[in-house]
This record gives C-alpha cells, sequence and structure tokens, in this order.
C-alpha cells in the first residue's frame, strides 16, 4: 500500500490530505487561529462546582470554559497538583521531577467537591476540541506525546504499543526503555518505535523531557489562567501520527510549512528527508492529486460508490445514523442473499473509510441491507472488523441485530469535518442548489455504463449543455468521446442543446426514445 501526504496551507486554514493507493482516506483540517487545541496545557481555575454532576467548569481564560468530571482527574490528580505547587514557587526539582515523591493514588470513587475548591488553580489538558456548544473537555491525567513515545510523568511504567505483535520486539522495546527511562517518567512506546534503534529513541525522549522543562519555566510565570504547553503545529502533529516507512511522498505548497515538515521528518527519520517535497506548479495542489474531486464525490448527504450503492449519512447532535442502498446498477450472485451481502460487503468497506475521512465520532448506526443465513452475517462483521483495523481511533463494532443494525462507538476529540459540496445554482440566482459540476461528467458515465453493460444498450445519443458536450467531445481521438465507445464498446452521438442547465443531460436509445434515469 502506497501512502502519501498533501498538504495545502494558507494564512487562515492547513488542509492534510493522506491518500493510500492514490484514493483519500483522511482529511484534516485545522484554522491557524484556533484557540484550543488537544493536547494543549493549562494552568486553569476553578470556576463552579456541580456536586450533582461531580463535576467541575474550569476558566482556561478564554470565553468556553473547560468541563472535567472526578474520574477525568486522573489517578496521579495529588502528585501533579503537588508539581504545579512547586513550579509556581520555583522549585528546581519540578523540571525533572528528582527527589518529587508521587503523592498516593487517587480513589477510583470520590467527590471532586473534596478536592477543588473554587479559585483554586489546577494543571489540566485538553482531551476533546470544543464540539457545538461544548467547552473542551478536560483531563488531570498530564502527559506528553512525541513521534515514537509518549512521557507519563509520575509513573514509573513502560508499556509497548498492543499493535507491535513481536513478542521478541516487544521485550527489546522495554529493555531499551528500562535503560534510558529518566526517574520519577513513565513511557508508552508507540506502534512506529517498531524497529528503532536506541539512538531515535534517546533523541525523542530528550526532546520530550526538553518540554517539560519549558513547561515547568512556563508555569512559574503564571499569574492567570493561561496556557503554558503548545500541541505541535497541526502539520507537525498529523507527521507525528501518521509518518509511518510506508508513507513515500509528502507534497507541501507552503514554503514556511514545507521547511517545517523538512524539519520534523530530519529530526525523527534522517533516512526519509528525500520524501518531502515542495509543490510549484500553478494548478492548487489538491486539483493537481485528485483531492477536491474526491473531496466534492465523498461528503455530504448522499454517497454513490462506483458499482451504483450509495449510502445516505446523517449527522444528529447525538449520533451519526448511515442507510445503505443498493441502486439499481447492481446484481450479483444468483439470488437476493447473495446480492444483499455483495451490496453490504462494498458499503462496508466505503463506511470504514467515511469515519476516517470525516473524522465521525461517538454512536454510529449503519442500517445495512437485510440478510437471512447467520453466516453471511457473521462475514459481514467480521469484514467491517478487519477494515476498521485502519482505523487509529478507538472504536468498537457490535455484530448485526435481528434488525439488521450494526452499532459502532468511535472515538471522539474534533468536531466531525464537514464540507459543504453543493453550490448556488447559477441559474435561479441563488434561490437552489445543486450538485457541484466538478461530478456531471462522472456521473454520465455511471449511467452510461449502466445502460451498456447491464441492459445492453448499443447504440446510445446523449444531449447535454454546450459546455458538456465541449468537454466531452474537443480533441478528437484523444476526447472522451472515443474514449468511451472504445472502452464500452458502443456507439455514441452527441448533441447539445443551449435550453439544458449546465448539469442537464439526457439519454436515447437507438429509436429516439428518451431513456429516464
Amino acid at each position: 500500500m502506497t501512502k502519501e501526504l498533501i498538504i495545502s496551507a494558507n494564512d487562515k486554514e492547513i488542509q492534510i490530505a493522506l491518500t493510500e493507493d492514490k484514493l483519500l482516506v483522511e482529511l484534516h483540517k485545522e484554522k491557524l487561529a484556533s484557540r484550543f487545541s488537544v493536547g494543549d496545557i493549562y494552568v486553569g481555575r476553578v470556576r463552579k462546582i456541580m456536586q450533582g454532576l461531580n463535576a467541575a467548569f474550569v476558566d482556561l481564560g478564554d470565553e468556553k470554559d473547560g468541563f472535567m468530571h472526578y474520574l477525568d482527574l486522573g489517578p496521579d490528580y495529588n502528585s501533579f497538583n503537588k508539581y504545579l505547587k512547586l513550579a509556581m514557587n520555583g522549585d528546581r526539582n519540578a523540571a525533572t521531577l528528582k527527589g518529587v515523591k508521587p503523592e498516593p493514588v487517587l480513589a477510583k470513587e470520590g467527590n471532586l467537591s473534596e478536592l477543588l475548591t473554587l479559585g483554586q488553580y489546577v494543571l489540566v489538558q485538553i482531551s476533546k476540541e470544543p464540539i457545538s456548544t461544548k467547552g473542551p473537555k478536560l483531563t488531570g491525567d498530564i502527559s506528553l506525546a512525541g513521534h515514537f513515545l509518549v512521557l507519563t510523568p509520575f509513573s514509573s511504567k513502560i508499556s509497548v504499543s498492543q499493535k507491535i505483535r513481536s513478542r521478541e520486539e516487544r521485550s527489546r522495546l522495554r529493555r531499551l526503555m528500562q535503560s534510558i527511562r529518566p526517574e520519577g517518567f513513565g513511557v508508552i512506546v508507540r506502534t512506529v518505535a517498531e524497529g528503532r534503534t536506541v539512538a531515535e529513541l534517546d533523541a525523542d525522549l530528550r526532546l520530550l523531557l526538553d518540554s517539560w522543562a519549558s513547561m515547568t519555566e512556563a508555569i512559574k510565570k503564571v499569574n492567570s489562567p493561561r496556557k503554558v504547553h503548545s500541541e505541535l503545529s497541526p502539520t507537525t502533529a498529523v507527521l507525528r501520527d501518521v509518518l509511518t516507512d510506508d508513507v513515500s511522498a509528502i507534497y507541501i505548497d507552503t514554503p514556511s510549512v514545507y521547511e517545517e515538515a523538512k524539519r520534523y521528518v530530519h529530526t525523527v527519520s534522517p533516512d526519509k528527508d528525500d520524501i518531502v517535497r515542495l509543490y510549484k506548479l500553478e494548478t492548487p495542489i489538491f486539483e493537481q492529486f485528485g483531492i477536491q474531486r474526491d473531496i466534492r464525490r465523498a461528503f455530504g448527504r448522499i454517497v454513490t460508490i462506483r458499482s451504483g450503492v450509495y449510502l445516505y449519512i446523517e449527522h444528529t447532535e447525538a449520533m451519526h445514523v448511515i442507510d445503505v442502498n443498493s441502486g439499481n446498477h447492481i446484481k450479483f450472485g444468483t439470488g437476493q442473499e447473495d446480492t444483499a451481502l455483495q451490496v453490504n460487503i462494498e458499503s462496508a468497506k466505503e463506511i470504514a473509510r467515511q469515519l476516517r475521512l470525516r473524522d465521525m465520532g461517538g454512536i454510529v448506526i449503519v442500517d445495512f441491507i437485510d440478510m437471512v443465513k447467520a453466516e453471511n452475517r457473521k462475514a459481514l462483521f467480521e469484514f467491517m472488523t478487519e477494515e476498521m483495523s485502519k482505523d487509529k481511533a478507538r472504536h468498537t463494532i457490535l455484530p448485526l441485530s435481528k434488525f439488521g443494525l450494526m452499532q459502532i462507538t468511535r472515538q471522539r476529540v474534533r468536531p466531525v469535518i464537514e464540507v459543504d459540496v453543493q453550490e448556488k445554482c447559477p441559474f435561479c440566482e441563488g434561490t437552489g442548489t445543486i450538485k457541484s459540476s466538478l461530478v456531471v461528467v462522472d456521473d454520465i458515465e455511471s449511467n452510461l455504463r449502466y445502460l451498456v453493460q447491464t441492459q445492453g444498450e448499443r447504440r446510445l445519443a446523449i444531449t447535454t449543455h454546450p459546455y458538456v458536450h465541449s468537454y466531452i467531445t474537443k480533441g478528437g481521438l484523444r476526447s472522451l468521446w472515443f474514449k468511451w465507445m472504445w472502452r464500452y464498446k458502443t456507439v455514441l452521438v452527441f448533441t447539445k442543446s443551449e435550453k439544458f442547465n449546465l448539469l442537464e443531460y439526457k439519454f436515447f436509445n437507438s429509436k429516439g426514445e428518451e431513456i429516464s434515469m
């Protein structure tokens, strides 16, 4: 599998697309002026304690307060509270934790009001960005994430990612980390650390320890709620999470972002310097690599799969609902059960991609086409589990219910990505909306394929708007017109009509009768 990153940036926003075998699977959009990012660490002040919820609202120096439940304090809350007091008083040991004895672990059940008081300073980390009207969700369980490692203060534990399967490799990594782990800190070894040398792991660890020392220095100057540690820039944060050995190229259209990415890649993988490339063509980078077209086709309420299957995707405040429809362009096997299984399998693959692409989190309900045989329902569940294994977000999948529904929960730390795939109609002065003009030619070919391969048509006439007619027919033997006739082994006659709107088209059979689509 070939992975590529395509990065487009301007003064206000950065967009990062991840493709696998040229197919868009993840899209990250970050406002450069965003106030909160997952991983940011704040010294906040308790503004309100909600005893009924056993939770508190914390002032972060912004109009939106953060929310933290008792369970979010973390087992080492007492130790972090002690560290905060030492750091604010300028104690030298706070930067290294040498001689700072951990406090007793917090009980799993307790009363938050007995630990926090109004106006008290607390050290908190953003665990979920603001979503809708809700402020950011906070945790008192502080950690610093690097490329290979995650630093966990007040711990002596060394954990290795479960995705590293080899026992020998897991044992090797534990031994290495035990030899370089500093006193007072634990370490989580990430999946990308597999096969790395002690020098690479040590360099990543030193960067994290430097960040801890810098945060300690910032805390010393605090006299009101403020941020004391910033998560990496959007570019570096995404690179940290997705940069693996199978990423073959990173294309960036902005020199400053290119230099930043180049420095980061050189730091963590000096042998991969050459994969970072500056894009210099005049064509926008997302258009050049087909990302814009993929975005237009993949986002929206209705998502059409190439074979004719389509999905309805609805978002609500409480959950996401996906309905699978077979359409009328598909025929598999010898009966309804075979067709249902194949449609569901194809839909499951696209649904797994959509969850990653839109970063959909929380509860997702999928209404698959009903299947009678238990072995088919089991096969679908196993296929969905396999497809979702590519997703780095924590998730749980339940088998199909007796109503044909599949329930999925997926970690939600950011708002779901939404892209407006509709544009104002140029023929009604904005009173209505139509599908993007980027996909009209694809729609024509999709219907053409159906009429030829399923209905057996061997001669067709197609009438379109003059602009679309010109786009399809210009170019002689290289035109789409000739390519389609060669590909589908059929006679095609194209005509144009000034009366048609830009996206309107009609098919006629050999008798001149209009074919209803």
